[in-house]
């Protein structure tokens, strides 16, 4: 029998949820930098158990790094390191299973305007080209442009696909069903839009929330019709970034269940947005927030760094939201860009949702890696906490994740610190309804006798009406490479 007492308590622990737990571990977060070339091979990488040792491998250029330590590299393809103040033919690196043998394969977009091939794992036997172990080559498409394409299911039909423009027209190419050795057939979405190799943005994801994966592009987004045609897409013209920026990301960041954009505002300037999807009387609108501008006063933190070239989200500290990771495309243009001299940095932007609203914490990775044209996350030694891999001018990175659980003091002392001023919100006191308000009347008979607890009009309040109700202090990490130890997280 439940007596009345325990029948109390055990109400209060279902209300209560937080009294069955401990309090949730103070972590603070850093990245351990792990160089696995110096050499310019690429702008991009990716990772899959390419040996089918059950470890994670790193795909980047001509090699592949077998896991766990990454010591060991192997060359796919014919390796020529290039120039930095050139570019490279390699821009983004995927991996999938294209013939079904249960190997994961190798997919490459080189440079802008090019071919784009896969090539085809030996299975752990040597390359069929002979001693040199080379994989063998399959074409995907001739011509492909946009400097982000992406290979994602755009369609739904639980397959990858490649999203990207040619001769001037948005689309998508599938892998052929019936011979994935042969050329893929390209589906436009779009007429002639005049887009040359070089255009900046590209990104997908369901921005109607009507359940199909729209295509997303600087101008704009592109509706997915309920059946797949190769009739054009309806467009909505939508100001997203002008100079075009890099990936683009459809995702709830404030929580208000429909999705949200994320994207650069130049891929060789600066600037990072985010754009909230609004709808009025069913009219659909995006109000447009800065992350981070072109000076440190754009950014609630003082950071600032150019050439956001290219963008991941993904739940770096498992708080079930997912987290902005991006940084500094080092020496696009030979120096020449806005910042272009400026340390190679990488954050990552903590996505905070309070009362309905959502800001960023920026947290440094590393003061000398960067980004190249594609950024990787992903758990490379089974700790489920996500690391991150680039490919760049200055060379192969593998940016390991390291936690750290801590009192709450040390904590604290580790935040970055916010360059906006403290601002007191003075609390409302509200009259207590039992208590009645006298007459003017009264009051002017009561302040002329010699009582002197009875306040009149005018008289100042007690010091109880004065209390007020701090907003709290958030810290700013110092821009670029001296506290990039300092990425830390509860």
């Amino acid at each position: 029998m439940i007596t009345r007492r325990c029948f109390f308590v055990l109400v209060l622990l279902i209300a209560r949820p937080s009294a069955l737990r401990a309090e949730e571990p103070y972590r603070l977060h850093s990245f351990q930098r792990l160089q696995l070339t110096d050499q310019f091979f690429s702008e991009g990488a990716t990772v899959a158990d390419i040996n089918h040792d059950g470890q994670p491998d790193i795909i980047s250029g001509p090699y592949w790094y077998a896991g766990p330590d990454f010591i060991e590299r192997n060359e796919y393809y014919e390796a020529k390191p290039y120039d930095i103040k050139g570019y490279a033919g390699n821009f983004l690196a995927f991996s999938y299973d294209f013939n079904g043998d249960t190997w994961p394969d190798i997919l490459i977009i080189g440079f802008p305007g090019e071919a784009v091939y896969w090539y085809a794992n030996p299975q752990g036997k040597s390359g069929p080209q002979g001693k040199s172990g080379h994989w063998q080559r399959h074409l995907v498409f001739a011509v492909v442009d946009n400097e982000s394409p992406t290979f994602q299911d755009l369609t739904g039909d639980g397959r990858p696909d490649l999203v990207f423009h040619t001769g001037g027209r948005l689309g998508y190419a599938e892998i052929p069903s019936d011979d994935p050795t042969t050329a893929w057939q390209f589906h436009p979405i779009s007429a002639d839009l005049g887009y040359q190799k070089y255009t900046h943005g590209l990104g997908i994801g369901d921005v109607n929330g009507d359940g199909r994966t729209d295509l997303l592009e600087k101008n704009g987004w592109w509706e997915q019709p309920a059946s797949l045609t190769d009739a054009e897409w309806t467009f909505h013209a939508v100001p997203f970034s002008a100079a075009g920026g890099s990936q683009m990301y459809a995702y709830d960041l404030d929580g208000d269940g429909d999705n949200d954009i994320i994207t650069s505002q130049a891929a060789h300037a600066y600037g990072l947005v985010w754009f909230e999807n609004q709808v009025d009387d069913g009219v659909r609108s995006f109000k447009a927030h800065q992350i981070m501008g072109d000076k440190p006063d754009d950014n609630d933190y003082g950071v600032v760094f150019s050439q956001l070239h290219a963008i991941e989200m993904a739940d770096i500290d498992r708080d079930g939201i997912d987290d902005i990771v991006t940084g500094k495309r080092f020496w696009a243009h030979g120096g020449r860009d806005p910042g272009g001299h400026d340390p190679a940095v990488s954050y990552w932007f903590k996505t905070v949702r309070e009362a309905g609203k959502v800001r960023f914490i920026p947290y440094p990775i590393d003061g000398n890696s960067g980004v190249g044209t594609q950024v990787m996350v992903s758990d490379l030694n089974g700790d489920s906490w996500l690391d991150i891999v680039v490919g760049s001018k200055k060379g192969t990175f593998a940016l390991l994740h390291r936690v750290k659980e801590v009192e709450r003091e040390a904590w604290e002392k580790a935040q970055p610190k916010s360059i906006r001023p403290v601002t007191a919100v003075p609390k409302k006191k509200t009259p207590s309804p039992a208590k009645k308000r006298k007459p003017k009347r009264l009051l002017r008979r009561l302040s002329s006798s010699r009582s002197t607890n009875i306040l009149t009009p005018g008289s100042p309040p007690n010091r109880r009406s004065r209390r007020c109700s701090c907003l709290k202090v958030f810290q700013r990490p110092y821009l670029p490479a001296n506290l990039m130890s300092n990425n830390r997280l509860r």
